[in-house]
């Protein structure tokens, strides 16, 4: 466990320096800014980079002894000797961002030995920022969230895309299979209660996932992979097997639904 006094630190600088990356991703949105694609077919534009740099910036540099992994810099594998390492996600969901939308987010994590103890997740529209700190709870602009949970899948409201939902349809939850929400800002919403669980198959990276975990768990839920099992991150690969995310009760019952078809 961290210790009080350092982590609150970290907590403020984090939280600053996610405002100022989201307020500069907003003075580029719906401007004519330069975007192509990356090896893995995934978009990137020069505002994710910029944003990345501001964030380098202000963690890495004011960090030095920390670990930095961000989807939009070169992996330094030197991270995974650190105790603490920055898992950073500078624009998840790119896409929408470059076409002037809202349904994108800047988000960043702190993790120690592995697991997230700070996190913060900011979507400039419509001015949203979801924090934790370990132990202290998830929070919306400065106020207490928690998820959604019940004893039944029946009339839960889940998001994912029809091959992750599609086992859970026989429960009779209510799919959102509208993919509109990138992961980070999913998770999000199972933690401030908007949607009951959130499924993903698949592998999933560090960096859209750590900012997260965090937030679902301090706001009493569960997020895992697929087999069950929490998350580690800052390992030598950077995916995860899936997310199965989702109060507590109706985790385990959506898990069990995965693992049996």
């Amino acid at each position: 466990m961290p210790e009080p006094e350092r982590l609150q630190a970290d907590a403020e600088l984090l939280f600053d320096a996610v405002h100022q990356a989201g307020s500069l991703a907003m003075t580029m949105l719906r401007q004519d800014v330069r975007r192509w694609s990356k090896p893995d077919g995934s978009p990137v534009t020069e505002a994710d980079l910029k944003v990345n740099a501001l964030l380098a910036g202000m963690l890495g540099a004011r960090r030095p002894t920390y670990g930095w992994l961000s989807e939009e810099s070169p992996d330094d594998q030197t991270r995974t000797s650190r105790d603490y390492c920055w898992i950073v996600d500078p624009i998840d969901g790119t896409r929408a961002f470059s076409l002037g939308r809202s349904q994108w987010c800047v988000a960043a994590a702190l993790a120690f030995r592995g697991r997230p103890v700070l996190s913060a997740i900011y979507q400039p529209v419509p001015e949203l920022f979801f924090a934790a700190k370990l132990g202290d709870g998830a929070k919306l602009n400065g106020r207490a969230i928690a998820v959604e949970d019940g004893a039944s899948l029946e009339g839960a409201k889940v998001i994912g895309n029809r091959r992750s939902i599609l086992p859970l349809l026989a429960a009779g939850v209510a799919a959102d299979q509208s993919g509109d929400l990138p992961l980070l800002l999913r998770l999000a919403h199972v933690a401030s209660g908007q949607v009951a669980a959130a499924i993903s198959v698949g592998p999933r990276n560090d960096w859209d996932l750590a900012a997260g975990d965090l937030l679902v768990h301090e706001a009493g839920g569960l997020v895992t992979d697929l087999d069950g099992a929490a998350f580690k991150f800052n390992r030598q690969h950077t995916w995860q097997n899936g997310m199965a995310a989702g109060g507590k009760l109706r985790h385990g019952l959506a898990l069990e639904r995965l693992q049996t078809t």
